[in-house]
């Protein structure tokens, strides 16, 4: 039975506007949970002491630390703490980091990266530091992983991998007791395909799940042959590498409160070299400001980038439709910003989950 408290406090969740993003400029404290193979442990310090001297020169980095689990061994810690999320985000997604990491990968079984905000710390450090570098407030989340990937495949091919990525059946929603899929939305442009992904729960656990399917192994082989990066998926490094450079990430995501369904669309903008997570926060300002409008057509965006790839996925009202550039000050610097234009993308497929 539902309790008068609970009601209250679900009505509340409803009418809060669901604002995430990496761009108020607060510190970023990365915590990353590692699992090291027995007897690895001396040639994971020494990767370690390799990869951190070259991570100090990281421009944000501010500093690190190394620590082993007490209980267990096999089990250590790394946290480190960057000015802000933005250059953190540029070192880890890019070529750089894939290869400065790779000494790593044959004495690690298996990693866990969580990234947050410094909001309120205590102690002699925290008196000393900038009271404007933490988050101010705490955000309103709405329960759900947003996550993309995309990759690009041989030019030519388009019609058949769409046809492909189209025709398979959907893996089973429910992963484990704490983690469920929501929704897969597919779209291509020219040769680049975009995978988003939405999870309640973990969402480590609904990537390994999906592919562990059968039908979705199937695919991915089919397409394998049409892929402009080679990938082994029988091989654990080749697959490590692929996915890692076909990760892109969510660093902002807006939803009025409006709780009514829209139409989907992805919406691509290929950014200047070195001018990607600049553009991406200009449409999340732009983003933010729209879902504030009454009867915008913007319900929901999230915006991803990694490198100089930016997309934004767009939930806008039936029959409404929203500019790639708005015509304001704002949309002349995106345009300033673009190699080449911003374009729609095409919808490949679209699926929620039942009870997403």
């Amino acid at each position: 039975m539902t309790t008068t408290s609970e009601r209250v406090s679900e009505a509340t969740r409803q009418v809060s506007k669901v604002s995430q993003s990496v761009f108020d400029g607060s510190r970023l404290r990365v915590v990353l949970l590692v699992d090291v193979y027995d007897g690895a442990q001396q040639q994971f310090l020494e990767a370690y002491e390799q990869l951190c001297s070259q991570v100090a020169a990281v421009p944000g980095h501010v500093s690190d630390q190394l620590c082993q689990s007490i209980e267990n061994p096999s089990q250590w810690l790394i946290t480190s703490e960057w000015e802000s999320a933005p250059p953190f985000l540029a070192w880890v997604n890019s070529e750089e980091h894939v290869q400065m990491v790779q000494p790593l990968h044959s004495c690690v079984r298996n990693t866990r990266s969580l990234r947050f905000h410094v909001v309120r710390e205590t102690g002699t450090a925290a008196r000393q530091s900038q009271p404007h570098r933490l988050q101010t407030s705490p955000r309103i989340g709405d329960g759900v992983i947003r996550h993309a990937l995309t990759f690009t495949v041989k030019p030519g091919s388009e019609r058949e991998v769409a046809k492909l990525l189209s025709n398979y059946a959907s893996p089973e929603a429910q992963v484990d007791d704490t983690t469920r899929l929501c929704r897969t939305s597919l779209f291509m442009h020219g040769n680049r395909v975009v995978r988003a992904i939405e999870v309640r729960g973990d969402l480590l656990s609904a990537l390994r799940h999906v592919a562990r399917q059968p039908e979705v192994r199937a695919v991915e082989e089919a397409i394998n042959p049409y892929l402009e990066q080679d990938r082994d998926l029988n091989d654990q490094a080749s697959a490590r590498v692929f996915f890692t450079r076909a990760a892109l990430p969510a660093v902002h995501h807006v939803m009025s409160d409006e709780l009514s369904e829209g139409e989907r669309s992805a919406l691509y903008y290929p950014a200047k070299p070195g001018q990607g997570m600049r553009l991406a926060e200009l449409l999340a300002q732009v983003d933010e400001t729209a879902v504030e409008v009454a009867d915008a057509p913007v319900l929901r965006s999230t915006i991803f980038q990694r490198d100089d790839v930016v997309v934004r996925l767009v939930d806008v009202r039936a029959g409404r439709s929203v500019d790639v550039l708005p015509e304001s000050a704002a949309g002349a610097e995106l345009k300033s910003l673009l190699y080449g234009g911003a374009v729609r993308m095409d919808l490949i497929t679209d699926r929620r989950s039942p009870d997403a």
